[in-house]
Formats: C-alpha cells, sequence, structure tokens
C-alpha cells in the first residue's frame, strides 16, 4: 500500500488493485437490538461473486444488498483523513470500517462515475458503478461519533456500490480496470452534490433523473424533486383567484365514512375527498390536518395513517371541550362534510439516532402512531412507553399497538402504575432521540428531565395535542410587513389568543395558522418590542427573541408585532 501522501484523489482513474475482500454474516450490533451486516472480515482465496453480492455476504435489506447494491467499495486512503478530523475515534477509523466488501487505496469519489463499468482480475467478473453509498446512522453507533453520519456525503467519502454484470469470483490482488465510463460528467462527489447539499437545482435535478444507470434508490429521489416540482408549479397557477393573487390556505370538501368508537374518550373518522387531488403526494409522518367544522370552528388534528385524499383522525373528547371535538364526538355522522385546509407536519424523523424513545400519553400516540409503524418496518430501534388510564378499555387502535410487539410498555393508571420519566432519562442509550406527546404534566416533567440532563433541541422533540392559551389581558401594536395598512393598536382578551384576534381583523390569509397548539410555526408572527410569556415548542431559544407563536404565546402589557 502506498503512503497516503502519495496517492492523488483527484488523479483519473484506469487501474487499482484490491487490497482487502472482506464479507459478513448479520449479528446484534453492540449497545442496540437491532442486526447489521457492516462487521466485515477479511477473505483469504477466490470469494464466488454473484449477482447478489459475494459469497457468504448477508445484508439488512431494508437498506443495504440487492442487486443495486451487491458490493460495496471504499478507499482506504480517506481513513488517515477521518483519524486526524475524530481523534477520539483513531482507532475505530481502519480498513473495514464502513463495512465495504472492496478495500481500495486510489479509486474514489472523486474518479469514480455513475454508470462505470469495470472488470476484476482474470475470471471475467464485470461490474458497474450504481450508487453512492447513503450514509446511516449505524455509521454513527460504528465510530461512537453522534452525528457522524451526514459527515461522509458532505465530504464525499461514502463509498459506491457496484451491481454485478457477469459473475464469477475475486481475491485480494486482483487489479480493477476500467471497461467503459457511460457518464463522464458524473462523479460520485458530483451526485452527492445534488443528492444531499444542493437539493433544489431543478436542471440538475432532471439531468440526474434521466442517468438510466444509476440505481433505483437515487434516481428515484431525482425523479419525485422532479415531479415534486412540477406538481407545486401546478398547484400555484391553481390557487390564483380570479384577481390573480395567490390564495394561500385552499380548503378542500371531505366525507366522513367511518366513524369508530376507538375507547370511551376516543373516536377515529376516516375521511376521503369528495375531489380527490391525483398530485396530492404522501402523508408524511407526524402529519396533522387542518379542519373547518360546520359550527365555524376550525382544528388541527393527528393523521394517525391514510393519504391526502383519504385519511384516519383519532379525536379525544377534551374535558372541557373548545367545541370541537364534541361537535365530532356529539354531532357529526357518517355522511357529513367537513373543510379541510393545511396538511402539515412538524416531526422530523432523527436519522441519525441509534435508538428512538416515545414518551406517550392517551391520545397523544396519534401524533407518532404512523413513525412508529414505519420505524418498525425499517428496522429503527424503537421504544414506546405509553401511559394510559386503564389498559383494559382505554387503548386506541390497539391491533395497531399491539402489532408493535415488545417495543411497547404500557403504565395502566387503573392498576396503580405510574410511568417514571426521570427514570426513563436516566436511562436513555447512547445517541438516543426523544419524542413526547401526552398531557401537560408529562410534557413539564419531560422538558424539566432534557433540560437537567442537557439535552439539546435536536435530541428531543415535543408535540402538543392541546395548550393552555390563557392569560392576563394584552394589548398588541400591529403593522404591516408590506405595508398594505397603517399600524393599529388591538386588544387581546384573557380567553383569547393572539391568532384568533389577528384573524378577526386581518382574516385568514395574512394570519395562516395550522396546528394552533404551538407544535408547527406556522402561525409565529415577528416580535418587534416587549416582553413575551413564549408557550409552544415550535420555537428556538434564539428565534424567540424576535418572534413568538400567536396561537399559544402571550404578551406581556403591550407588545409590537409584524405581519
Amino acid at each position: 500500500m502506498a503512503p497516503t501522501s502519495e496517492i492523488d484523489l483527484f488523479a483519473p482513474f484506469e487501474r487499482d488493485v484490491i487490497l482487502e475482500v472482506r464479507t459478513s454474516k448479520m449479528e446484534t450490533m453492540p449497545g442496540l437490538k437491532i442486526e447489521t451486516g457492516i462487521n466485515k472480515k477479511i477473505r483469504t482465496g477466490r470469494v464466488p461473486v454473484s449477482f447478489i453480492g459475494l459469497d457468504a455476504d448477508e445484508h439488512d435489506l431494508v437498506f443495504h444488498g440487492g442487486r443495486d447494491k451487491a458490493i460495496h467499495g471504499y478507499c482506504c486512503s480517506h481513513y488517515p483523513t477521518w483519524q486526524k478530523e475524530f481523534p477520539e475515534a483513531t482507532a475505530r477509523f481502519k480498513p473495514g470500517g464502513f463495512g465495504e466488501n472492496f478495500v481500495t487505496e486510489r479509486m474514489n469519489e472523486r474518479n469514480v462515475c455513475i454508470g462505470d463499468v469495470v472488470s476484476v482480475g482474470d475470471e471475467g467478473v464485470l461490474l458497474q458503478v450504481s450508487l453512492p453509498r447513503q450514509p446511516c446512522f449505524k455509521l454513527n453507533h460504528r465510530f461512537q461519533l453522534k452525528n457522524f453520519a451526514p459527515n461522509t456525503y458532505k465530504t464525499s467519502r461514502t463509498g459506491w456500490y457496484y451491481r454485478v454484470l457477469q459473475e464469477g469470483s475475486v481475491q485480494a490482488g486482483d487489479e480493477i480496470r476500467l471497461v467503459e465510463r457511460k457518464w463522464p460528467g458524473w462523479t460520485i462527489e458530483r451526485v452527492q452534490e445534488y443528492l444531499h447539499r444542493t437539493q433544489d437545482n431543478a436542471a440538475m435535478n432532471e439531468a440526474l433523473a434521466a442517468i438510466s444507470d444509476m440505481g433505483d434508490e437515487s434516481r428515484k429521489t431525482f425523479e419525485k424533486r422532479v415531479e415534486k416540482l412540477r406538481a407545486k408549479q401546478r398547484r400555484a397557477a391553481a390557487t390564483l383567484d380570479e384577481n390573480g393573487e395567490e390564495v394561500k390556505e385552499k380548503w378542500r370538501n371531505f366525507r366522513i365514512v367511518e366513524k369508530k368508537v376507538e375507547t370511551p374518550r376516543i373516536s377515529s373518522f376516516i375521511l376521503e375527498a369528495l375531489s380527490p387531488d391525483p398530485e396530492a403526494g404522501d402523508v408524511q409522518l407526524g402529519a396533522h390536518a387542518r379542519l373547518k367544522l360546520p359550527n365555524g370552528l376550525q382544528r388541527s388534528y393527528s393523521i394517525v395513517s391514510g393519504t391526502p385524499n383519504r385519511f384516519e383522525l383519532g379525536v379525544a373528547l377534551e374535558e372541557p371541550s373548545r367545541g370541537g371535538s364534541a361537535y365530532l364526538h356529539r354531532t357529526a355522522q357518517v355522511g357529513d362534510v367537513l373543510q379541510v385546509g393545511r396538511v402539515t407536519t412538524d416531526v422530523k424523523p432523527a436519522g441519525a439516532a441509534s435508538n428512538h424513545v416515545f414518551i406517550v400519553g392517551g391520545i397523544g400516540i396519534t401524533a407518532f402512531l404512523s413513525m412508529l409503524e414505519r420505524n418498525r418496518q425499517i428496522h429503527w430501534e424503537s421504544t414506546l412507553h405509553y401511559g394510559v388510564r386503564d389498559a383494559s378499555s382505554d387503548v386506541p387502535f390497539r391491533a395497531r399497538i399491539e402489532a408493535l410487539g415488545d417495543v411497547v410498555k404500557i403504565y395502566d393508571r387503573a392498576k396503580g402504575q405510574r410511568m417514571d420519566i426521570p427514570a426513563i432519562f436516566k436511562e436513555l442509550s447512547w445517541n438516543s432521540h426523544v419524542y413526547v406527546c401526552g398531557p401537560r404534566r408529562m410534557m413539564d416533567e419531560a422538558m424539566r428531565e432534557a433540560k437537567a440532563r442537557d439535552l439539546g433541541e435536536d435530541e428531543v422533540h415535543f408535540e402538543a395535542f392541546g395548550a393552555d392559551t390563557r392569560g392576563d389581558p394584552f394589548e398588541v401594536e400591529v403593522t404591516s410587513a408590506q405595508g398594505s395598512f397603517s399600524s393599529k393598536v388591538l386588544k387581546v382578551g384573557a380567553e383569547e389568543t393572539l391568532l384568533e384576534v389577528l384573524k378577526k381583523h386581518f382574516g385568514d390569509e395574512d394570519v395562516p395558522s395550522s396546528c394552533e397548539v404551538g407544535n408547527c410555526g406556522t402561525c409565529k408572527v415577528v416580535l418587534r418590542s416587549g416582553l413575551v410569556d413564549h408557550r409552544g415548542t415550535a420555537l428556538m431559544e434564539e428565534e424567540r427573541k424576535g418572534e413568538m407563536l400567536s396561537c399559544v404565546s402571550r404578551g406581556i402589557g403591550r407588545i409590537a408585532v409584524e405581519i
């Protein structure tokens, strides 16, 4: 192996040599319950190569393996650089560390292109470069470095995958020769630029979507971006009023096609669009739909499952109800038509986390149920701590929760069981991410524990399903960012929210909102002056210096805002 200082990683690639061939069986990852094939061992002698990879090499087929990911290659000349950048993990940065099958020293992301066809050895093996390796949370765990994985694509040191065009066998010492370069303009590094770092370049997304030799994982990402942009342009054109002005919130008619009692306090509702939107896309994890009810109220409820044209909600009868849940439980019937506005989400699955811990009470399960199911499908390690009033009668969507298996730990208040939130935080495994949704007391206790343990805002997500918006009356001076009206001074009563007062005077379009419980940030306004009792979780601490959530936060005395 040549000294790293002598290797020019920008030199054109025509030939290289396999320094090591590595394979592995699936095994449990240290500190986790999930299995991985990343711990690859050196193979000696000739190793058979089939269309699905190397002999005796096992993969987690959710993310790895298959024809487009048959063999992983990595440049060992990257390891000394990683060691310098992360000296605390020097011993772990060594050949094989990234779970590569082929260890090479000259081929790298700057001189290898998508679609390259290479021959290996003298037994006729032909491979084609198919994909850049996508960073995975397992790399964080592998190197014991929080949030390490994004560094791999930021620096273009991920490695790449091959598909097998012609079978045979390989061994260490075999020469790799470039046979054909079909897409010379698209090195792995340049693909990663638009796959990860510059995602909104429409021309590049179209060009990359047209690369037929790129594996489905990346090519379909570019195809979806192209279609999403086109759909967005079509929707933008369709949401102009008769004067050519953009309508900020479009309301669609949905019919209640199913109403089901889940528990004495919780009912589920399936809503179906009267006029389905073929370009609506997918419902994001943790999404909530904004409903306009016939009694004039507007409320947001979590989507438990479905599509933008047909979805299921879970609604608890509030005690006391502000009117929305009471209407749905006591008045709404199958066949009734409701209006649905924005479908949004503020939940961001923490892809870099090794473990996902959910602390949930009652109806709060609706915020995270779809995410828990997705985590199970893709083998993300998760634990659900779920507190209910009575496990025999107060568990909504019981079949789906039971299907999660041993992921679930239920705390039954009827049996005197209490969730020990301090103990849950104390026992968090390394590199965990916490998601919390439940009653105010549960949320407050979790917030105190997170703060006491110095967990950052990127390590804990709080999803409120209700909010205490009451408080002392205050005055607000409102100015327009566009200068469309003169400054106005308004009064906000003890039982009113700033959002309600703003909507009353300026209308829904000038004052957008969505969840109205402080989760999403849609309703934030610029804070020009004054003191604010900040509530809700959508704003970072730094953002609270110049913004406030009009749906839940309250001014103290007199404040000035801009909309």
